[in-house]
């Protein structure tokens, strides 16, 4: 029996299992590419692959998301691309809009349709780095003989998720390896290179599309997370990434609904209300005038009697 042959009777196996599919998230992902997406392991097609008109609409839509991906996906690529690896963005649907590969490895991938256009969802190419990675919504590694595809069993593909400023997951970072002796132990470096990779893109998208907020970064029991909050001129959150939106209790995905800065970040003691935004205007105009309270005064548009008589109240000393 044929290597190839092996893999299509095994994939096959699993996938009609009545069992198999609650024990393991890759037999499920089997099963689904069998039963959900009608595909066969055995078949033999290249990957579909968009061009013309469809292709540069979805580059178009995405074009501010990929100017700020591409110095990352270079950085990425400067520590992998020696050793035989791609690295692909692809957006929600799994279609490569973006590439780095070597010029040595660009025939490899081409014929394995790893290249700008193709595309990798799971219902396309069955159990694979990208279209699975976008299937589950996680951070996952295929390594060659738990693909799909008998066809694609020699490639490892090492892929994380990357989610938009509205929390909706929108595109996938991948590492795809064309060395037949990659390990698996590698990829797991590789992985951990990826997500950190991913999660910087997510972080700059984000700034860029509130590009005109004040960004406050929180706290977060996961410390690779992107956990940012949007705050507006009025003080208002008007925008969060997902691992904010979990640590806040927000809407996981979706606009958010404007609330106060200070509801979300503020102490339950102390000043609160106007106080408190009267407290932060003094303090914030005796900081920029150096202390100097005629200076600040001036700043505030109030006499320097005036001042002191609400630095009293508002518990600020002079120094």
């Amino acid at each position: 029996m044929t290597r190839t042959v092996a893999h299509i009777d095994k994939v096959l196996k699993v996938a009609n299992s009545p069992t198999a599919a609650a024990r393991s998230r890759l037999a499920a992902s089997w099963r689904r590419s069998a039963d959900k997406h009608g595909l066969d392991p055995g078949e033999h097609r290249s990957p579909n692959r968009l061009s013309g008109t469809e292709l540069y609409e979805r580059v178009n839509a995405f074009e501010k998301f990929m100017t700020v991906a591409a110095p990352r996906l270079d950085s990425l690529f400067s520590l992998v691309g020696q050793s035989g690896c791609a690295v692909l963005l692809t957006d929600d649907d799994g279609v490569v809009l973006d590439q780095r590969i070597s010029d040595a490895d660009t025939a490899v991938f081409e014929a394995w349709g790893l290249c700008v256009g193709a595309v990798w969802s799971e219902a396309e190419e069955g159990t694979n780095g990208i279209g699975t990675c976008l299937e589950e919504n996680r951070q996952l590694i295929i390594h060659r003989d738990e693909h799909f595809f008998a066809r694609n069993t020699a490639m490892s593909c090492i892929d994380a998720p990357i989610y938009g400023a509205d929390g909706e997951i929108m595109a996938a970072l991948d590492v795809s390896s064309a060395r037949a002796d990659q390990t698996e132990a590698f990829n797991r470096l590789i992985g951990a290179q990826v997500a950190q990779t991913a999660r910087a893109i997510e972080e700059a998208n984000f700034r860029a599309a509130f590009d005109t907020a004040r960004i406050v970064v929180a706290e977060s029991e996961d410390a690779e997370a992107a956990t940012l909050l949007a705050i507006n001129e009025d003080d208002l959150i008007v925008g969060a990434t997902r691992e904010a939106r979990r640590v806040f209790g927000f809407d996981r995905s979706g606009a958010l609904a404007p609330q106060p800065a200070s509801d979300v970040l503020g102490r339950t003691d102390g000043p609160t209300g106007f106080e408190k935004a009267e407290r932060a205007a003094v303090v914030r105009a005796l900081t920029r005038a150096g202390g100097n309270v005629s200076a600040a005064a001036r700043q505030l548009g109030i006499g320097r009697a005036t001042l002191y008589r609400r630095m009293k109240r508002l518990g600020l000393e002079q120094n």
